[in-house]
């Protein structure tokens, strides 16, 4: 059993470091393909990734240390929240009871550092795009923690390995309508955490509409590469919290459920690339709107429960 948990531990941070850069990459190619184009290979963040950590860096003589520790800290609390999310329901390899409140303020402490570095340049426009990133995720936040109550009352755990673990499917029998308003809650926060259409471009250059882009204009080489690495695995993350609400149940086999995982992780990229081809961006003061709609859907996924 011992032998085993190893394994799984090993397989969770090899995917949780290793699969994240073909998920951009296959949602681009899934926008290409909407769009009647050829578009980069599915490859091409490892290739961005690579090419990034050969480089060198470039750093302002007005910057201070928190420039460099900003994409550090942030790429290092990024691994240790993927540590504590269940991957199709594989427990995790740190689990205790209210470690959901930890993966939230992990996530947070890498913001803060970044929004942190992007003022330390003194650009207007970097501080514009930290103002936009602290701001929504003020919102974006509580619906995530709304979710994670209406986890905890139906399964009666604490911790998010119990909160995936096999009651679930029994949940999905008795509180279907709960579950999905939590799905959608968070499918919403994937996008906005992720910095996705409709709440952003992250393929546009245009200063006055970037959010999350605009903070990282003037980091390069290696630094870079850890922002847009850790960016991979915070939509990673959030992947594997949706899919564990969606997918309940497992095969029995445990290796049939990680290539269950792998192909979830894929057709969720492909839905995000459908989603992204078939909208525009909203404008700045829309995006409030569908933050608040994320948390009142998770709300009354709260409330029905409750009732």
């Amino acid at each position: 059993m011992n032998t085993w948990r190893l394994v799984e531990g090993s397989l969770h941070l090899l995917l949780l470091l290793g699969l994240p850069p073909l998920l951009p990459g296959v949602i681009n190619k899934t926008k290409a393909l909407m769009a009647g184009r050829v578009g980069p290979p599915v490859l091409q963040g490892y290739y961005d990734l690579a090419k990034l950590f050969r480089k060198g860096m470039v750093f302002s003589r007005t910057t201070t240390w928190v420039f460099k520790a900003g994409p550090v800290v942030a790429w290092v609390t990024t691994v240790l929240a993927g540590l504590l999310v269940p991957l199709m329901h594989h427990a995790p390899p740190a689990a205790f009871a209210g470690d959901m409140v930890l993966l939230v303020y992990l996530l947070a402490l890498g913001r803060f550092f970044m929004a942190a570095a992007a003022l330390d340049t003194g650009s207007p426009f970097e501080g514009m795009g930290a103002a936009r990133e602290v701001s929504y995720a003020s919102l974006a936040e509580p619906a995530l923690f709304l979710g994670f109550i209406a986890m905890a009352k139906l399964t009666g755990s604490l911790s998010l390995a119990g909160m995936f673990s096999g009651t679930l499917p029994e949940g999905w029998s008795g509180a279907a309508a709960a579950l999905v308003l939590v799905t959608a809650s968070w499918f919403i926060v994937l996008l906005a955490e992720n910095s996705r259409i409709p709440f952003d471009d992250p393929n546009t250059h245009l200063e006055l509409t970037m959010i999350h882009e605009v903070m990282v204009l003037d980091h390069s080489g290696p630094a870079l590469g850890l922002i847009e690495h850790g960016a991979a695995m915070k939509l990673f993350i959030f992947g594997a919290l949706v899919l564990d609400v969606l997918i309940p149940v497992t095969t029995g086999d445990p290796w049939l459920d990680w290539a269950l995982l792998l192909a979830g992780v894929l057709l969720l990229a492909v839905l995000i690339g459908l989603v992204e081809s078939s909208m525009a961006r909203l404008r700045l003061n829309n995006i409030p709107k569908l933050l608040v709609a994320a948390c009142l859907l998770a709300l009354f996924g709260v409330i029905l429960l409750m009732v």
